[in-house]
């Protein structure tokens, strides 16, 4: 299904460390209680928040496309708006793939602010980008002809403009667009890009027939098959898919034990506790090589920012001034979902 490698365990995921297959996707936490015993303590401090603030403030100025991206997912990720003004400055950035991750955001945060710019890029010369603006605008308030015209570009001929197609109406949450993702997986013509994202979009929208579909995923001899699988189980985020999760701690890769404890963090189980702790104790200073380390404190910052046990959250500070660019971008974000539990009493 996804793109193979000759390499089984080589961790160069279809689904980018903090993107979807589309050009973008942020999942927040779901706010569900935690399965286990947590105790309240270790309090996000003050400095952590600055710090972090810090980092995403920077990554947003960024040079580097790839930085400036997902700092826009990292700033919507955290719950706060405080970044948004720099994010609405971005959808006017030279990139395609930068203005499309703005509106997107925008549309995630609700940030009306924002709303006459996104207006503006239903004009974009790029259809891509006219998609993003259609989303944000529903999603503010507009009428459903926005979703028409999502729902229009899942059967045009450019495949990446499908692909965001499918990946908006799973965020819409509109099950009538079932029939139209079911069409896209089982088109002879859809890609990887496309079929891959109607798979988690079917499951974003809980149609629970996908889990097979998924399942078959989960036990592919390739990573990146594994690790977009476990992201749709954490979509569909039913009884059998997080047992089903459950069962990818075990992986034998620790990239893909971390994207599994992450998704099952987010359902509310924290199972993946220990997972987190050999990952940043024992499996970074074995990694073999530079990416690898900084694929593993990425992926492990996420899952904390989801767990959010008193345990993890002591890991955040060293994250926080790791070597690694997108490491300390995913900590940050980790901080403030920790803050917000630390507010509540957690």
């Amino acid at each position: 299904m996804a793109t193979k490698h000759t390499a089984k365990n080589r961790a160069v995921f279809t689904c980018v460390i903090l993107s979807l297959i589309a050009f973008c996707g942020c999942k927040t936490s779901s706010g569900k209680q935690r399965t286990g015993s947590v105790t309240a303590g270790n309090p996000i401090s003050n400095e952590l928040e600055i710090q972090a603030t810090q980092i995403i403030q920077q990554a947003l100025a960024n040079s580097n496309p790839q930085v400036r991206g997902n700092a826009i997912e990292i700033a919507a990720g955290t719950g706060h708006q405080q970044f948004m003004a720099e994010v609405q400055r971005l959808t006017k950035d030279e990139l395609v793939r930068i203005r499309f991750i703005a509106a997107v955001a925008i549309g995630d945060t609700k940030y009306t602010a924002g709303k006459s710019d996104i207006a503006q890029l239903l004009k974009d010369n790029d259809e891509n980008v006219r998609l993003a603006a259609d989303y944000a605008l529903f999603v503010l308030g507009g009428s459903k002809s926005y979703v028409e015209q999502i729902r229009t570009a899942i059967n045009g001929n450019d495949q990446q403009v499908r692909a965001n197609a499918t990946f908006l109406l799973g965020k819409i949450g509109d099950k009538k667009a079932l029939p139209l993702l079911y069409q896209a997986l089982r088109d002879e013509a859809s890609d990887d890009r496309v079929r891959l994202n109607s798979i988690e979009a079917i499951a974003r929208l809980g149609d629970e027939k996908i889990y097979q579909k998924i399942w078959a995923m989960l036990i592919s001899a390739y990573a990146d098959d594994r690790v977009c699988g476990i992201r749709a189980m954490g979509a569909l985020g039913t009884t059998q898919a997080r047992d089903s999760l459950s069962t990818m701690l075990k992986d034998d890769l620790t990239e893909v034990r971390l994207v599994a404890a992450e998704q099952l963090g987010n359902l509310g189980d924290i199972a993946g506790e220990k997972v987190v702790i050999d990952a940043l104790t024992k499996d970074t200073a074995n990694a073999q090589d530079q990416e690898a380390k900084a694929r593993i404190q990425t992926l492990a910052a996420l899952a904390i920012g989801q767990i959010r046990t008193p345990t993890l959250k002591k890991f955040l500070p060293e994250l926080l001034k790791s070597e690694f660019q997108f490491a300390r971008l995913a900590a940050a974000k980790a901080v403030f979902q920790c803050a917000s539990d630390s507010n509540i009493g957690r």
